[in-house]
């Protein structure tokens, strides 16, 4: 299911201070859909994902979002339907799991709707959560803010291959059942492909390859021995 497009870059470029780490970039993201967006370390795939936020400013090009283009910041997209799983988990560490939710204006019962298992930690302090625990965490504050988009990076970080599964399983859910657009960078690519319905894949900040999920996973062994083994350049 694709809709109209919530978000594209168009000939971008961003970096920190005067180096570029993302250059000439064009990419785009439909309703409905789960894109993810795969490289090496150090490839620019979250400074992709903070210039399309509007944490970093574009050095050259341009950022459309929900068909128009923009130089707002961050909490500005925010409030117009953008959300945003960071790789740090975007929790408060001494907030019970409650109050965490309660901060981000999300009702217990829909966080436990995502994920029945928050049902159990809700008076635990985040911090005393597992990884697993805090990441849904995360994803139930971001998705039961009712995004138009949103962005994940790198939700798998640390985590145990089955947390993994289910945390893309209720990304993928949140696109067919309520039309939000997804941008998911993720180190674990075979898992992300299972979900994607289109891939980018970047090397040394550029895309150097995009297609649909099933056109990329058909040339998987060749793209990660080409693409994705090396540590690249610069930041992430």
């Amino acid at each position: 299911m694709s809709g109209d497009t919530l978000i594209e870059a168009r000939g971008l470029s961003s970096g920190y201070g005067k180096m570029a780490v993302v250059r000439d970039l064009d990419l785009r993201v439909d309703a409905g859909e789960v894109v993810a967006l795969i490289g090496a370390n150090g490839a620019g795939k979250s400074t992709t994902l903070l210039t399309l936020a509007g944490e970093l400013s574009p050095m050259a090009g341009a950022v459309h979002f929900l068909g128009a283009p923009t130089t707002a910041p961050m909490h500005v997209r925010c409030r117009n339907g953008l959300g945003y799983v960071t790789e740090e988990r975007a929790v408060i560490m001494d907030m019970t799991v409650a109050h965490n939710l309660k901060l981000a204006a999300v009702p217990p019962a829909v966080a436990i709707g995502y994920f029945p298992a928050l049902e159990r930690v809700m008076d635990r302090p985040a911090g005393l959560c597992s990884g697993g625990e805090q990441q849904m965490l995360s994803l139930a504050r971001a998705l039961g803010r009712e995004p138009k988009l949103l962005l994940a990076d790198e939700l798998s970080l640390g985590l145990a291959p089955i947390i993994v599964a289910g945390l893309l399983e209720t990304v993928r859910a949140a696109a067919d059942d309520r039309g939000i657009g997804v941008l998911l960078v993720e180190q674990h690519v075979r898992q992300a492909l299972k979900v994607a319905d289109r891939v980018y894949v970047m090397e040394r900040g550029s895309i150097v390859l995009s297609g649909t999920a099933r056109e990329v996973s058909g040339q998987l062994e060749r793209i990660e021995s080409a693409y994705l083994s090396g540590s690249g350049v610069g930041r992430g």
